[in-house]
C-alpha cells in the first residue's frame, strides 16, 4: 500500500508514493479547500528524512507497457534453487519490486524505492497481457503472453523460469493466484478459464 502505479499503455510508467496520492485527492478532490489545506503533511528539510522518504519515478521501459504487478520479499521464503550463494539479488524483508509486462515480450523487474531497472526477463514471443505475483512473499512471478503460454518465474533464483504452462488454444488475458499461493487460474481468448495446482 506504499505506492501506486500507473501506465497510459505507452513505454512511460509513473510510480508514485500513495500518500501522495491520498493528499492530492484530498486536495482537489474534495469542495472545502480550506479543510483540504490543513491536512498537508508538514513539510521536513532535513537530509535524513528526505533519504528515506517515498518519492516519485518515472520509468521508461523501452516499449509499450500491457501490465503492471507489485510483489514484495518474505525473507523466511526460500528460492527453490540449491546454489544460493552464486544469486546477484539479495531480496531484504522492505524490498518492493514492479514488473512490467511489455509489447515485445519482455518482462522488466523494478526496484520501486530507487526506479533502478533489476531484471530483464526475455521468453515470452508475443505481447505479456498480465503479470501475477505469488501472494506468500515467494517472489513467484506468473505471465500469461499472447503467445498462448504462462510462464513461471522464480526472481529469488535471478528471474530463472521455473516452468512453462500451456493449455489455452488462443491468446492468454489474464492469471491469478488463490490466497495460499497454491492455485494459479487463467484465462484467454477462447472464454476458457484454465486451473493448475503449483507445488
Amino acid at each position: 500500500g506504499s505506492y501506486f502505479a500507473w501506465s497510459q499503455g505507452h513505454r512511460i510508467v509513473k510510480l508514485v508514493p500513495w500518500s501522495q496520492c491520498l493528499n492530492n485527492f484530498l486536495l482537489h478532490g474534495t469542495k472545502n479547500v480550506a479543510n483540504a489545506t490543513s491536512t498537508r503533511l508538514p513539510r521536513q528539510n532535513s537530509d535524513s528524512s528526505q533519504k528515506n522518504k517515498p518519492c516519485e519515478h518515472i520509468i521508461d521501459c523501452g516499449d509499450i507497457v500491457w501490465s503492471l504487478a507489485f510483489g514484495s520479499s518474505v525473507p523466511e521464503k526460500q528460492s527453490r534453487c540449491v546454489n544460493i550463494e552464486w544469486h546477484r539479488f539479495k531480496f531484504g524483508q522492505d524490498q518492493l519490486l514492479l514488473a512490467t509486462g511489455l509489447n515485445n515480450g519482455r518482462i522488466k523487474i523494478w526496484d520501486v524505492y530507487t526506479g533502478k531497472l533489476l531484471l530483464n526477463l526475455m521468453d515470452h514471443t508475443e505481447v505479456v497481457r498480465d503479470l501475477t505475483f505469488a501472494p506468500d512473499g515467494s517472489l513467484i512471478l506468473v505471465s500469461a503472453s499472447r503467445d498462448k503460454t504462462l510462464r513461471v518465474w522464480d526472481l529469488k533464483d535471478d528471474g530463472n523460469m521455473m516452468k512453462v504452462l500451456r493449455g489455452h488454444q488462443n491468446w492468454v488475458y489474464g492469471c491469478a493466484f488463490s490466497p495460499d499461493s497454491s492455485i494459479l487460474c487463467s484465462v484467454g481468448a477462447s472464454k476458457a478459464v484454465v486451473a493448475a495446482i503449483l507445488v
